[in-house]
Parts: C-alpha cells; structure tokens; sequence
C-alpha cells in the first residue's frame, strides 16, 4: 500500500482512506456488522485511516471494526456553529469512538470565507481543542472553490477534503479549472489535501483508471477518500491503484454495479430533502420528489432530513 505524508504537517498516511459513507445507515447499502465486516478486510489489506461524518451516525460501527487496529487514523467532521456544539461534538466522536485523542475533525461543509464566518466560534474551539491535545489536526470539507481558497487561509487549518473528479462534478460555485488552481493554492502553502468523490458519485464508474490517474496527476492531492461496500469493491480498488491487473470476473462483479437514489412512493413532497441537497438534484414533480440522475452524486444527505424515510441509495 503506497504511504503519503498529509501536508506539511499531518501524517504519513495510505493513499486510499476507506470512506465510511458507504457503510453508514446514512446510505443504507449494507447491514452495521457487513460494513463492519467489509471495513476490517480493508484494514487487513493495509488502508489506515478512515473518513467519517458526525451525521454518518455510524461511530459504533467503526469503534467495533477498529478495536483490534487502535493505530488506525479516524476523520471526523461536523456542522457545529457555536463553541458549545463543537465541544459536544468533539465529545460525542470521543465517546463513541472510545479514543481519548481524536485523529481529525473537520468542519463539514464549509462553502466559503462567509460560511466560515458563520461557523467561527465553533473553529475556534477546534483550535483549543487542538492545544489542548484533544485532536491532533484540523481542517474541513467542502464541495467549493471558494470553500478551499478560504479554508487555505483559516488560521491553523491543517487538511482540506474537496470535492475533485475529471469532470468537476459536483462542484457547487465553480468549474474544474478553478477547482484545481484552488487546490493549488492550498498545497503551496502547506495544506494537506485528500480527494472526495473521484468517481463523480459514480459517474465516471466506466473508466476508473481515468479518474484515478487525474487524482494523483493533480500536484498538491496526497490522498483520496473511496467509498466501499463489499470486499469486492476493497480487492478492485486496491488493486486498481496499484497497476495490477484485475480478473475480469471481480471487474464484471463491481463495475456493472450501478446505484442511484430511490425515492418511495409514500414521499408526502414535504419538501425538507431539497433544502438539503448541495448539488440542487432534487425538485417536486406535483407531490412528489424527483431526482436529476446527472445531478446526484450519491451523498445521501438528503435521506437524513426526511421524515417518512423515503429516500435511500440502492
């Protein structure tokens, strides 16, 4: 497994940083003890750090899959606003995580230097946190170009998790150009940069190598976040980034495997999951909620808001 250093200041890490997403009750792809399963095998296969979100609701699972690797790296993030959210959050992924020191925690979601504004009191208290030991490195995700220029310039920000692909998909504020000379931006002064969504929420599917070799092709990304829900996808990713050839039936088997976003038929059109939705694929069609297919890139944080749970990615 190739080992890369996180910026400047963070770890040494693997490439490949299993994204727990996909084993979440938040997408909903796998039972809690297979996605516990299927992230042990890709611990067992050498990935050491994994990428999480307070709203995944799955720190147990990952607690349980973790408890035999206490050397493996846990990423947080959260959408605290004020000191006291970020306390109980910090507090929260430190309990149920069972870890008296938190890896990573980032703020989630963060659009630009305005919404960074916003969420100041809560970065702050990371910053104490990290002081205080509590955390070791900080930093937030973002689906925007601005949100990776103003993350660059937070004070005492660490690691930028931004949404990257070959066709700039879900880019929210700009294109891929300016996604890149963002990126740029960061890693020239010493940000640590690892990839969310390389396969454009499965878009780009049919030619992987593509979108993987643009990753590593772009100076100043160190790592990338993947999504898995079997040990099949674990064995074809791994297998991918290491230039090895993969047996046709494995690629047959995960390739072909396409999802999307079901919507069921008692959805009340109450309207919640658009508000939520970051890449604006949801509109109401009469009573009901559709989805643009081009649009969702399978986040899933739409399904968190509904009330009569309608929404889940199959």
């Amino acid at each position: 497994m190739r080992q890369v250093k996180l910026g400047l200041w963070g770890p040494v890490v693997s490439e490949v940083c299993f994204g727990s997403l996909a084993i979440s009750p938040l997408q909903g792809r796998v039972t809690e003890e297979e996605g516990a399963s299927v992230l042990e095998y890709a611990l067992e296969q050498g990935v050491n750090w994994i990428d999480t979100a307070e709203i995944y609701d799955n720190y147990a699972q990952l607690a349980a899959a973790t408890k035999a690797y206490p050397e493996v790296q846990i990423i947080s993030k959260a959408y605290s606003v004020t000191a006291l959210e970020m306390r109980q959050s910090l507090e929260k992924a430190r309990t149920a995580l069972n870890r008296e020191t938190l890896d990573f925690f980032l703020l989630h979601e963060q659009e630009s230097a305005l919404t960074l504004k916003g969420h100041s009191e809560a970065w702050e208290e990371l910053r104490r946190a990290k002081e205080k030991g509590i955390v070791r490195w900080i930093g937030i995700s973002t689906h925007a170009v601005a949100g990776v220029r103003a993350g660059a310039l937070q004070p005492g920000l660490d690691v930028i998790h931004p949404i990257l692909n070959y066709q700039g998909l879900g880019i929210i504020d700009g294109n891929l150009q300016e996604m890149l000379e963002a990126i740029s931006f960061a890693a020239e002064i010493g940000v640590g940069i690892y990839a969310m969504k390389i396969f454009g929420g499965g878009h780009l599917t049919h030619d992987p190598g593509k979108a993987v070799d643009f990753v590593r092709s772009v100076q100043g990304v160190q790592a990338m976040a993947l999504g898995m829900s079997s040990r099949e996808e674990v064995d074809y990713n791994l297998l991918l980034l290491s230039g090895k050839d993969i047996p046709p039936t494995l690629r047959d088997k995960v390739r072909h495997r396409e999802r999307k976003l079901y919507v069921a038929d008692w959805c009340q059109g109450c309207g919640r999951c658009l508000e939520a939705c970051p890449q604006g694929a949801l509109h109401l069609r009469g009573n009901l909620v559709a989805v643009d297919p081009e649009a969702c890139i399978l986040c899933g944080y739409c399904g968190r808001v509904c009330p009569h749970f309608c929404l889940k990615i199959v």
